[in-house]
Protein backbone atom coordinates (compact mmCIF):
# COMPACT_ATOMS: atom_id res chain seq x y z
CA UNK A 1 0.00 0.00 0.00
CA UNK A 2 1.22 3.50 -0.93
CA UNK A 3 1.87 6.17 1.55
CA UNK A 4 -0.40 8.77 0.66
CA UNK A 5 -0.04 11.00 3.56
CA UNK A 6 3.97 10.72 3.04
CA UNK A 7 3.82 11.83 -0.68
CA UNK A 8 1.45 14.83 1.04
CA UNK A 9 3.63 15.87 2.85
CA UNK A 10 6.80 15.75 0.58
CA UNK A 11 4.58 17.92 -1.79
CA UNK A 12 3.76 20.22 1.35
CA UNK A 13 7.17 20.60 1.76
CA UNK A 14 8.08 21.40 -1.68
CA UNK A 15 9.06 18.38 -3.24
CA UNK A 16 7.35 17.00 -6.72
CA UNK A 17 5.89 14.11 -7.44
CA UNK A 18 7.40 11.37 -9.86
CA UNK A 19 6.25 10.05 -13.05
CA UNK A 20 5.98 6.54 -11.13
CA UNK A 21 4.22 7.78 -8.72
CA UNK A 22 1.75 10.35 -11.12
CA UNK A 23 1.07 6.61 -12.56
CA UNK A 24 0.47 4.92 -9.25
CA UNK A 25 -2.36 8.01 -8.48
CA UNK A 26 -3.91 7.30 -11.64
CA UNK A 27 -3.92 3.27 -10.56
CA UNK A 28 -4.83 3.45 -7.17
CA UNK A 29 -6.44 0.67 -5.97
CA UNK A 30 -10.52 1.69 -5.03
CA UNK A 31 -9.86 0.12 -1.44
CA UNK A 32 -6.91 2.77 -1.17
CA UNK A 33 -9.23 5.82 -2.83
CA UNK A 34 -9.79 7.46 0.48
CA UNK A 35 -6.55 7.15 1.48
CA UNK A 36 -5.13 8.99 -1.39
CA UNK A 37 -7.83 11.69 -0.93
CA UNK A 38 -7.18 12.07 2.33
CA UNK A 39 -3.31 13.26 1.37
CA UNK A 40 -4.92 15.64 -1.67
CA UNK A 41 -7.08 17.02 0.92
CA UNK A 42 -4.21 17.62 3.26
CA UNK A 43 -2.22 19.38 0.34
CA UNK A 44 -5.58 21.59 -0.63
CA UNK A 45 -6.49 22.64 2.93
CA UNK A 46 -3.30 23.83 3.80
CA UNK A 47 -3.49 26.29 0.72
CA UNK A 48 -7.20 26.53 0.60
CA UNK A 49 -8.33 25.66 4.06
CA UNK A 50 -11.92 24.77 4.08
CA UNK A 51 -13.28 27.26 1.71
CA UNK A 52 -14.93 26.54 -2.13
CA UNK A 53 -15.10 29.08 -4.68
CA UNK A 54 -18.11 29.33 -6.94
CA UNK A 55 -17.76 30.05 -10.73
CA UNK A 56 -20.91 30.84 -12.92
CA UNK A 57 -20.74 30.89 -16.89
CA UNK A 58 -22.63 32.85 -19.45
CA UNK A 59 -22.86 31.56 -22.59
CA UNK A 60 -22.24 35.04 -24.42
CA UNK A 61 -22.15 33.50 -27.99
CA UNK A 62 -23.45 30.60 -28.98
CA UNK A 63 -22.28 28.38 -31.98
CA UNK A 64 -21.21 29.46 -35.24
CA UNK A 65 -17.68 28.13 -34.71
CA UNK A 66 -15.54 27.18 -37.33
CA UNK A 67 -13.35 25.05 -35.50
CA UNK A 68 -13.23 21.12 -35.79
CA UNK A 69 -12.86 20.42 -31.88
CA UNK A 70 -14.26 17.00 -31.68
CA UNK A 71 -15.60 17.37 -28.13
CA UNK A 72 -18.05 20.23 -28.94
CA UNK A 73 -21.48 20.57 -29.77
CA UNK A 74 -20.56 24.58 -31.25
CA UNK A 75 -18.02 23.40 -33.72
CA UNK A 76 -18.53 23.03 -37.42
CA UNK A 77 -18.58 19.78 -37.61
CA UNK A 78 -21.35 19.25 -34.97
CA UNK A 79 -24.65 18.40 -36.26
CA UNK A 80 -26.08 18.23 -32.21
CA UNK A 81 -29.31 20.32 -32.46
CA UNK A 82 -27.76 23.91 -30.24
CA UNK A 83 -29.05 27.22 -29.89
CA UNK A 84 -26.68 29.38 -32.12
CA UNK A 85 -26.98 33.23 -31.99
CA UNK A 86 -24.25 35.98 -32.12
CA UNK A 87 -22.69 38.09 -28.92
CA UNK A 88 -25.38 38.87 -26.58
CA UNK A 89 -25.20 42.54 -25.64
CA UNK A 90 -24.17 44.68 -22.62
CA UNK A 91 -27.50 44.67 -20.53
CA UNK A 92 -27.72 40.77 -21.02
CA UNK A 93 -23.97 40.24 -19.75
CA UNK A 94 -25.14 42.83 -16.53
CA UNK A 95 -27.90 40.78 -15.90
CA UNK A 96 -25.94 37.57 -15.64
CA UNK A 97 -23.45 39.46 -13.63
CA UNK A 98 -26.37 40.27 -11.05
CA UNK A 99 -27.38 36.56 -10.70
CA UNK A 100 -23.74 35.54 -9.83
CA UNK A 101 -23.55 38.52 -7.25
CA UNK A 102 -26.92 37.43 -5.64
CA UNK A 103 -25.75 33.58 -5.51
CA UNK A 104 -22.03 34.42 -3.84
CA UNK A 105 -20.10 33.72 -7.13
CA UNK A 106 -16.85 34.70 -7.02
CA UNK A 107 -15.92 34.67 -10.50
CA UNK A 108 -18.08 34.98 -13.32
CA UNK A 109 -17.41 33.44 -16.68
CA UNK A 110 -18.34 35.50 -19.60
CA UNK A 111 -17.89 32.63 -22.52
CA UNK A 112 -18.16 32.89 -26.27
CA UNK A 113 -17.94 30.58 -29.28
CA UNK A 114 -15.43 30.63 -32.16
CA UNK A 115 -11.78 31.23 -32.81
CA UNK A 116 -11.18 34.20 -31.68
CA UNK A 117 -13.38 37.69 -30.45
CA UNK A 118 -13.92 40.41 -33.55
CA UNK A 119 -13.54 44.20 -32.39
CA UNK A 120 -17.17 44.78 -31.85
CA UNK A 121 -17.47 41.59 -29.34
CA UNK A 122 -14.30 42.90 -28.11
CA UNK A 123 -15.89 46.18 -27.48
CA UNK A 124 -19.51 44.78 -25.94
CA UNK A 125 -17.45 42.62 -23.46
CA UNK A 126 -15.31 45.99 -22.47
CA UNK A 127 -18.28 47.72 -21.43
CA UNK A 128 -20.08 45.23 -20.08
CA UNK A 129 -17.29 44.36 -17.72
CA UNK A 130 -16.59 48.08 -16.50
CA UNK A 131 -20.15 48.24 -15.43
CA UNK A 132 -19.91 44.34 -13.83
CA UNK A 133 -16.71 46.07 -11.91
CA UNK A 134 -17.91 49.10 -10.33
CA UNK A 135 -21.63 47.49 -9.72
CA UNK A 136 -20.74 43.91 -8.30
CA UNK A 137 -17.22 43.96 -7.56
CA UNK A 138 -17.33 40.45 -9.11
CA UNK A 139 -14.45 38.91 -10.38
CA UNK A 140 -14.55 38.56 -14.06
CA UNK A 141 -13.03 36.17 -16.10
CA UNK A 142 -13.18 35.71 -20.07
CA UNK A 143 -13.03 33.20 -22.61
CA UNK A 144 -12.76 33.99 -26.35
CA UNK A 145 -10.98 32.44 -28.09
CA UNK A 146 -7.27 33.21 -29.55
CA UNK A 147 -6.18 36.81 -28.50
CA UNK A 148 -3.92 39.07 -29.96
CA UNK A 149 -2.19 41.03 -27.47
CA UNK A 150 -3.64 44.19 -28.10
CA UNK A 151 -7.05 42.51 -27.61
CA UNK A 152 -5.67 41.06 -24.32
CA UNK A 153 -4.99 44.67 -22.94
CA UNK A 154 -7.68 46.04 -23.60
CA UNK A 155 -9.53 43.19 -21.35
CA UNK A 156 -6.91 43.86 -18.90
CA UNK A 157 -7.80 47.67 -19.21
CA UNK A 158 -11.10 47.23 -18.79
CA UNK A 159 -10.82 45.11 -15.43
CA UNK A 160 -10.91 41.81 -16.32
CA UNK A 161 -9.28 39.40 -13.95
CA UNK A 162 -8.72 35.84 -15.68
CA UNK A 163 -8.86 35.03 -19.13
CA UNK A 164 -9.86 30.73 -19.82
CA UNK A 165 -8.07 29.02 -22.76
CA UNK A 166 -7.80 25.47 -22.31
CA UNK A 167 -4.99 23.30 -23.52
CA UNK A 168 -7.88 20.99 -23.39
CA UNK A 169 -5.35 17.91 -24.07
CA UNK A 170 -2.02 16.78 -24.06
CA UNK A 171 0.46 18.07 -26.85
CA UNK A 172 0.99 14.23 -28.20
CA UNK A 173 -2.98 14.13 -28.56
CA UNK A 174 -4.20 17.29 -29.58
CA UNK A 175 -3.56 16.24 -33.17
CA UNK A 176 -6.69 13.44 -32.60
CA UNK A 177 -8.93 16.30 -31.25
CA UNK A 178 -9.15 19.14 -33.49
CA UNK A 179 -6.83 20.17 -36.60
CA UNK A 180 -8.28 23.87 -37.07
CA UNK A 181 -5.36 25.10 -34.63
CA UNK A 182 -2.21 23.45 -32.60
CA UNK A 183 -1.71 23.06 -29.08
CA UNK A 184 0.68 25.44 -29.46
CA UNK A 185 -1.52 28.09 -30.32
CA UNK A 186 -3.40 27.65 -26.96
CA UNK A 187 -0.25 27.74 -25.07
CA UNK A 188 0.54 31.24 -26.94
CA UNK A 189 -2.81 32.17 -25.98
CA UNK A 190 -2.19 31.63 -22.43
CA UNK A 191 1.19 33.37 -22.35
CA UNK A 192 -0.26 36.49 -24.28
CA UNK A 193 -3.04 37.00 -21.19
CA UNK A 194 -0.06 36.48 -18.77
CA UNK A 195 1.82 39.18 -20.78
CA UNK A 196 -0.54 41.61 -20.50
CA UNK A 197 -0.79 40.97 -16.59
CA UNK A 198 -4.01 38.96 -16.78
CA UNK A 199 -4.28 36.20 -14.17
CA UNK A 200 -4.46 32.55 -16.33
CA UNK A 201 -6.52 29.89 -16.51
CA UNK A 202 -6.10 26.99 -18.50
CA UNK A 203 -7.96 23.07 -17.82
CA UNK A 204 -8.33 19.96 -19.32
CA UNK A 205 -11.33 17.41 -20.82
CA UNK A 206 -10.83 14.31 -19.73
CA UNK A 207 -11.93 11.05 -20.78
CA UNK A 208 -11.00 11.82 -25.26
CA UNK A 209 -9.53 8.52 -25.56
CA UNK A 210 -6.40 9.80 -24.36
CA UNK A 211 -3.95 7.64 -22.35
CA UNK A 212 -3.02 8.14 -18.61
CA UNK A 213 0.83 9.08 -19.42
CA UNK A 214 -1.61 11.82 -21.69
CA UNK A 215 -3.22 12.93 -18.76
CA UNK A 216 0.44 12.91 -16.46
CA UNK A 217 1.44 15.09 -19.28
CA UNK A 218 -1.31 17.78 -19.63
CA UNK A 219 -1.14 18.03 -15.53
CA UNK A 220 3.06 19.04 -15.76
CA UNK A 221 2.19 21.10 -18.95
CA UNK A 222 -0.08 23.09 -16.49
CA UNK A 223 2.11 23.54 -14.02
CA UNK A 224 4.83 24.83 -16.66
CA UNK A 225 2.17 27.21 -17.47
CA UNK A 226 1.80 28.39 -14.35
CA UNK A 227 -1.63 28.41 -14.93
CA UNK A 228 -3.85 30.31 -11.54
CA UNK A 229 -6.65 28.13 -12.07
CA UNK A 230 -7.21 24.59 -13.63
CA UNK A 231 -10.88 23.43 -14.64
CA UNK A 232 -11.09 19.72 -15.15
CA UNK A 233 -13.73 18.71 -17.51
CA UNK A 234 -15.19 15.29 -17.26
CA UNK A 235 -16.32 14.41 -21.01
CA UNK A 236 -19.92 14.65 -21.26
CA UNK A 237 -20.58 13.40 -25.05
CA UNK A 238 -22.88 14.72 -27.32
CA UNK A 239 -24.49 13.18 -29.83
CA UNK A 240 -23.06 15.13 -33.28
CA UNK A 241 -19.88 15.05 -32.11
CA UNK A 242 -17.26 12.69 -33.16
CA UNK A 243 -16.50 11.94 -29.68
CA UNK A 244 -20.51 10.86 -29.70
CA UNK A 245 -20.49 7.65 -27.60
CA UNK A 246 -17.52 8.07 -26.02
CA UNK A 247 -17.80 6.31 -22.19
CA UNK A 248 -14.46 5.64 -20.60
CA UNK A 249 -14.73 7.09 -17.26
CA UNK A 250 -16.21 6.01 -13.97
CA UNK A 251 -16.48 8.37 -10.33
CA UNK A 252 -13.58 6.34 -8.93
CA UNK A 253 -11.30 7.51 -11.56
CA UNK A 254 -12.13 11.05 -12.02
CA UNK A 255 -11.14 11.19 -8.14
CA UNK A 256 -7.71 9.79 -9.21
CA UNK A 257 -7.44 12.08 -11.97
CA UNK A 258 -8.30 15.30 -9.66
CA UNK A 259 -5.76 14.06 -6.61
CA UNK A 260 -3.38 13.98 -9.41
CA UNK A 261 -3.81 17.77 -10.73
CA UNK A 262 -3.58 18.28 -6.94
CA UNK A 263 -0.42 16.69 -6.14
CA UNK A 264 0.84 18.55 -9.46
CA UNK A 265 -0.25 21.59 -8.47
CA UNK A 266 -0.51 22.01 -5.11
CA UNK A 267 -1.20 25.54 -4.89
CA UNK A 268 -3.23 26.13 -8.06
CA UNK A 269 -7.23 26.63 -8.01
CA UNK A 270 -8.57 23.07 -9.18
CA UNK A 271 -12.41 23.48 -10.50
CA UNK A 272 -14.42 20.37 -10.86
CA UNK A 273 -16.32 21.69 -14.26
CA UNK A 274 -17.77 20.46 -17.08
CA UNK A 275 -19.26 16.78 -16.78
CA UNK A 276 -19.11 16.77 -12.95
CA UNK A 277 -22.56 15.87 -12.82
CA UNK A 278 -22.68 13.33 -15.52
CA UNK A 279 -19.27 11.23 -14.58
CA UNK A 280 -18.55 11.40 -10.71
CA UNK A 281 -22.67 10.85 -10.32
CA UNK A 282 -23.14 10.57 -6.41
CA UNK A 283 -19.48 10.85 -5.86
CA UNK A 284 -19.63 14.53 -6.43
CA UNK A 285 -19.05 15.39 -2.83
CA UNK A 286 -15.39 13.50 -2.50
CA UNK A 287 -14.50 15.80 -5.88
CA UNK A 288 -14.01 18.70 -3.26
CA UNK A 289 -11.33 16.70 -1.45
CA UNK A 290 -8.73 17.46 -3.89
CA UNK A 291 -10.41 20.33 -5.95
CA UNK A 292 -11.55 23.96 -3.62
CA UNK A 293 -13.49 25.17 -7.05
CA UNK A 294 -16.85 24.09 -8.80
CA UNK A 295 -19.25 25.80 -11.41
CA UNK A 296 -23.06 26.47 -10.29
CA UNK A 297 -25.59 26.52 -12.74
CA UNK A 298 -26.01 25.40 -15.79
CA UNK A 299 -22.33 25.13 -18.42
CA UNK A 300 -22.47 26.13 -22.15
CA UNK A 301 -24.79 23.20 -23.90
CA UNK A 302 -25.28 21.07 -21.22
CA UNK A 303 -27.52 21.49 -18.08
CA UNK A 304 -25.51 21.40 -15.34
CA UNK A 305 -26.77 20.24 -11.30
CA UNK A 306 -29.44 22.42 -9.84
CA UNK A 307 -28.25 25.13 -7.67
CA UNK A 308 -29.99 24.53 -4.69
CA UNK A 309 -28.50 21.40 -4.65
CA UNK A 310 -25.03 22.29 -5.01
CA UNK A 311 -25.62 24.56 -1.89
CA UNK A 312 -27.04 21.45 -0.41
CA UNK A 313 -23.92 19.36 -0.75
CA UNK A 314 -21.33 22.29 0.40
CA UNK A 315 -23.55 22.67 3.66
CA UNK A 316 -23.59 18.80 4.11
CA UNK A 317 -19.92 18.73 3.95
CA UNK A 318 -18.96 21.84 5.99
CA UNK A 319 -17.37 24.02 3.30
CA UNK A 320 -17.44 27.60 3.30
CA UNK A 321 -18.15 29.49 0.35
CA UNK A 322 -15.37 32.09 -0.66
CA UNK A 323 -17.26 35.17 -1.38
CA UNK A 324 -14.56 37.80 -1.23
CA UNK A 325 -17.84 40.54 -2.10
CA UNK A 326 -20.01 40.64 1.00
CA UNK A 327 -18.95 43.86 1.96
CA UNK A 328 -19.12 45.24 -1.52
CA UNK A 329 -21.28 48.02 -1.52
CA UNK A 330 -24.52 47.47 -4.30
CA UNK A 331 -27.65 48.29 -5.05
CA UNK A 332 -29.72 45.33 -5.98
Amino acid sequence: MADWLALADRVLEGGEITDKEAEAILDCPDEELLLLLQGAYKIRRAYYGNKVKLNMIINAKSGLCPENCGYCSQSSISTAPVKTYKMVDKETLIRGAEEAYRMQVGTYCIVASGRGPSEKEIDTVVAAVQEIKERFGLKVCACLGILTPEQANRLKEAGVDRYNHNINTSKEHHPNITTSHTYDDRVRTVETVKQAGISPCSGVIIGMKETKRDVINMARSLKVLDADSIPVNFLHAIDGTPLAGTNELNPRYCLKVLALFRYINPTKEIRISGGREVNLRSLQPLGLYAANSIFVGDYLTTEGQEKSEDFKMLEDMGFEIDFANKEHAVQL
